[in-house]
């Protein structure tokens, strides 16, 4: 699907895109003004650099969009790219935005008892089913996942899962709800993705962007 229309950068809604938007201003693309009305249903916006577009989308969307090519690039979630691990995407630059942790969480009251090291199968509620289950099946443990979208920590309190792998950033959710953070799968930041078609197609424009993401960055 990719071809030599405009260029398509793809970026997620929530949390991330607040950070995006000021390292944006540094590669020197600035969004028109409706992108700043978060009571439009607009989708797509023109931005100041003419032949680049940008779109919004839910931030498990964006790997989708640029691996078949409907975005040339995006920024998406480490933790987005290992769920979604499509080989037609590459991520060349950390952008150094959106940092958390994802981690395995449990009741505070399974702790004292609880040994990870003599796990053998485990019931988790999680948002990254095939993250999870790689993780745990590298030292032999089979994981259940139950797939959930939101409210991960009501899981253990509701009887749905014992424990959770979600993103956590600051820990008050968990604490909050009972929760304590007993394995650290992966350390989580936003990454610029590509379109490897794309660049192999258009490499001196691509590249030129992901030069310009670089500087951004390092000017951070």
């Amino acid at each position: 699907m990719v071809d030599d229309r405009d260029l398509v950068l793809a970026l997620p809604k929530g949390r991330i895109l607040k950070d995006a938007v000021p390292l944006l201003a540094r590669a020197g693309i600035i969004p028109e003004s409706a992108f700043d009305d978060e009571e439009s249903r607009q989708l797509q916006f023109a931005t100041n650099v003419p032949g680049l577009s940008i779109i919004r989308a839910r931030s498990f969307d964006v790997a989708t969009f640029v691996a078949f090519g409907a975005a040339h690039m995006g920024i998406a979630g480490s933790d987005v790219l290992m769920e979604f691990d499509y080989p037609e995407n590459y991520a060349p630059l950390d952008l150094g935005i959106g940092k958390c942790r994802m981690m395995v969480a449990e009741p505070r009251e399974m702790v004292a008892s609880d040994d990870p090291s003599r796990w053998s199968h485990v019931s988790v509620a999680t948002k990254y089913p095939e993250v999870t289950r790689k993780h745990f099946a590298a030292r032999g443990v089979q994981a259940e996942c139950i797939k959930l979208n939101g409210a991960m920590e009501l899981a253990p309190a509701l009887g749905l899962a014992r424990r959770i792998v979600d993103l956590v950033d600051s820990g008050r959710t968990l604490a909050a709800n009972g929760l304590v953070e007993i394995e650290h799968i992966a350390d989580v930041s936003s990454r610029l993705v590509v379109n490897r078609a794309a660049l192999k197609t258009r490499p001196q424009l691509i590249s030129g962007w992901i030069e310009r993401f670089q500087q951004a960055v390092d000017g951070a």
